[in-house]
């Protein structure tokens, strides 16, 4: 017993009827609702941004100020957004890298945060092709900020 191939039909334009209208009407919709989100995104404000040197952190912000590309004193800053219940034990550094290496973090010290806040400052080494970023450590966890470089 044999069956016979399906048959095919050349595809065309769908055929007219009350059916139709009602795609029109769907196409017209989605175009319009794609229009109103396009609009929306444009007119969104944009996201701040950063000063140089500082890293926006969930919860806070972590700056890292010196004379980038040269020896000389740098502080590494941490600051909370908002308050909080007790206060925080964290480790503040940097990290150097060129285009050879990037060197492991040196640290200015480990202290407590006061008022949500905590400064440390040292002395650090930089050659002038050098870049730099602040490191925080706060539990295993560690938080870094952009690379700045001269």
């Amino acid at each position: 017993m044999t069956v016979p191939a399906p048959r095919r039909t050349a595809a065309g334009p769908p055929p007219a009827g009350p059916d139709r209208r009602l795609r029109a009407g769907r196409t017209a919709a989605a175009v319009a609702l794609l229009a109103l989100l396009a609009a929306t995104a444009a007119a969104a404000p944009a996201a701040p941004t950063a000063p140089a040197g500082c890293g926006i952190l969930v919860r806070g912000r972590l700056c890292l100020r010196g004379p980038v590309g040269a020896t000389g004193r740098y502080t590494a800053v941490y600051q909370r957004d908002e308050p909080m219940l007790g206060e925080l034990t964290i480790r503040l550094g940097y990290q150097r890298k060129n285009s050879r290496i990037t060197a492991f973090p040196g640290w200015f010290g480990t202290g407590r945060t006061h008022g949500g806040t905590l400064r440390l400052s040292g002395r650090v080494e930089m050659l002038p092709d050098e870049c730099i970023r602040g490191v925080m450590e706060h539990t295993a966890t560690v938080f870094v900020t952009k690379w700045s470089c001269d």
